[in-house]
Order: structure tokens, then sequence, then C-alpha cells
């Protein structure tokens, strides 16, 4: 009797869990819908997108910069310690610049930003809508998710390309610094690597991952603090959902893109 019914309690989360999913996959949906519809409908929110791009873009710069930079400097010192295995030191450069490219730097990225920016605009919407003030744009005829989604949306999503190219160049820059300076290498080495092994289908790939990335982190935060409840308690439990789901959904998709990018070779 206690056996069915733990498998039945578990049966029960599944289940509430199941509905949780379809739920928010529902709301992110019609709110991604909602948002295109009236980012094409007058009057333009142009003030409010350059407001956010500076938000979510240049106020990222720094953290971004000192991210990719580390990032390079342990990739450089890692690659170091296993190719040295096998005499093949002068590979490192060309093994950096795929890693970034491909994956760290368009994940990272993501991860920075959502971090910094999509936590705050998380809690700041979720304050708007605890003290009534996204009703109160409504009262004023002015449309809430043209007003504060659409360009929080789109400014996310064209401006973390440009970030993940940022993250790599540093982290290339990062990994040159350890390679040539501590590691003791030849710098020639490591750019002729990065020219024999890294195609311009792996940038262009890492970056259709960040405008993905850019869309969802945007989106699931907007999501969150647009219909958070509860005052001050619920503002920080939206806060914590939007960045954990965020996170997540951008790791799951990493791999689903990696999947159907990179093809194994046979």
């Amino acid at each position: 009797m206690k056996l069915l019914a733990f498998f039945g309690a578990i049966a029960l989360n599944v289940a509430q869990t199941a509905r949780f999913a379809i739920e928010e996959t529902g709301r992110e949906i019609t709110l991604l819908g909602s948002s295109l519809a009236w980012l094409f409908r007058p009057p333009f929110r142009f003030r409010q997108f350059l407001i956010q791009l500076d938000f979510v873009g240049v106020q990222s710069v720094y953290l971004i910069c000192i991210t990719g930079m580390f990032t390079g400097m342990v990739l450089a010192l890692q690659g170091h310690i296993a190719m040295s295995r096998y005499g093949a030191e002068s590979l490192i450069g060309g093994a950096v610049a795929l890693s970034l490219a491909r994956e760290l730097g368009p994940v990272l990225s993501a991860l920075m930003v959502i971090g910094r920016a999509g936590s705050a605009i998380t809690a700041e919407l979720g304050s708007m809508r605890n003290t009534d003030q996204i009703d109160a744009l409504a009262s004023m005829a002015v449309h809430p998710v043209q007003y504060l989604v659409a360009p929080r949306v789109v400014a996310a999503t064209i401006v973390l390309p440009f970030l993940a190219i940022l993250f790599e160049f540093s982290g290339m820059v990062g990994a040159y610094i350890i390679y040539t300076g501590q590691l003791g290498q030849d710098g020639a080495l490591f750019i002729n690597s990065i020219k024999d092994y890294l195609e311009p289908d792996d940038i262009t790939h890492g970056l259709i991952k960040a405008v993905v990335f850019g869309l969802i982190l945007s989106l699931v935060s907007c999501s969150k603090g647009f219909h958070a409840t509860g005052g001050a308690r619920g503002v920080g439990l939206a806060t914590t959902r939007g960045v954990v789901i965020s996170s997540l959904l951008i790791l799951a998709s990493d791999y689903v893109m990696t999947a159907l990018m990179f093809k194994p070779s046979t």
C-alpha cells in the first residue's frame, strides 16, 4: 500500500510539472507573439529600445570582457596541460578559438547577461506589476507589452551576438597572453593554429546561438516579471525562477543547436 502511494505521489508530481511546463510554454509563446505584433505598430518606442540597448549591452561590456579574458586564460592553461602530453602545444590556439566561437562565447555571454540584466528586468517588471504601474500604463492607453516587453526582447536579441563576439575576442587575447607570456610559446604558432582550424561557419553558428539565447533570456525574464504576484516575496521568487529557467533553457537549446549544426564526422 505504501509503495502504491509512493508511486502515486511521483506520478502526481510529474503530472504537475508537465502541466506547469505546458502553461509556461504557452505563456512565453503568447507574450512573444504579442511583442512581435506590437513591434510593428505605431507609436514606435525607439527611445525605450535605445535605453534597453544601453542597459543590456553597453553596461555589460566590462563584465563580458573580464569574464572572456579569464576564460581564455584558463583554456590556454588547461589546453597546455592536456596537449603537452602529446607534443601538440601548437594546436592550443585553434582549440581555444573553436571552444570560444562554438560554445563558450555565446553560452557564457548569455549566462552573464542573465545574471546582470535578466534578473534586473524581472525584478523591475515585477515591482511595476505589484505596484500597479503596469495597470496605470494600460489606463493611459499605453499598451504594456509594446512599452515594456518589446523593446527589451528586441534589444537583448540584437545585442547578445555583439557581446558574444566581444567575449570571444577577449578570450583570445587572454589566451594569447598566457600562451606567449606564462607558457613561453611562440605567438606565431598560436595565430597560425587559429587560421588553420577556425572556419567562418564556426563563428556564424555561434552567433546564431547568441541570437536564440538573447531571445530566450529576454522573453523569460520579461514574462516572469510581467506576471509576478505576491508582493516583495513574489518578485523575489519570480526573479529566481526567471534566472533558473532561462539558464536551463539556454543550456538545453545549446545542446539541440549543437547537435543540428555540428554533425560528427564518420
